[in-house]
């Protein structure tokens, strides 16, 4: 079974743990034990945590000597981004047409 970029991207996103991941690289590259540092989780479970963002192309992995840096590839989360633009057009017309509807309810009320 195949899985599209968007599914494998937010089924990586779907962690909060992950999601924390990210916002770390996103202020630059960092190892695996670094990255590790602020969980209550073996370096292993962090390991893992990290393959999935790979395999989800949110992050790639170098190698430099015995350093093996992780850093944070944008790409997917603009994916993302646009797929849910439609929605947020959806979003911003149904509260358009909710805040005039409840207008006109206040204004029956006067």
């Amino acid at each position: 079974m195949t899985t599209d970029r968007l599914s494998l991207t937010l089924g990586a996103l779907a962690d909060p743990t992950r999601r924390a991941i990210l916002a770390r690289l996103a202020s630059g590259e960092a190892s695996v034990s670094e990255l590790a540092e602020p969980f209550e989780m073996s370096q292993p479970a962090v390991s893992k945590h990290l393959k999935v963002l790979e395999k989800a192309g949110l992050i790639t992995r170098g190698r430099k000597a015995q350093y093996r840096p992780c850093k944070l590839d944008p790409g997917p989360l603009k994916d993302v981004a646009a797929w849910l633009e439609h929605y947020r057009q959806f979003w911003d017309e149904s509260l358009g047409r909710l805040e005039a509807y409840l207008l006109a309810s206040e204004k029956e009320k006067k």
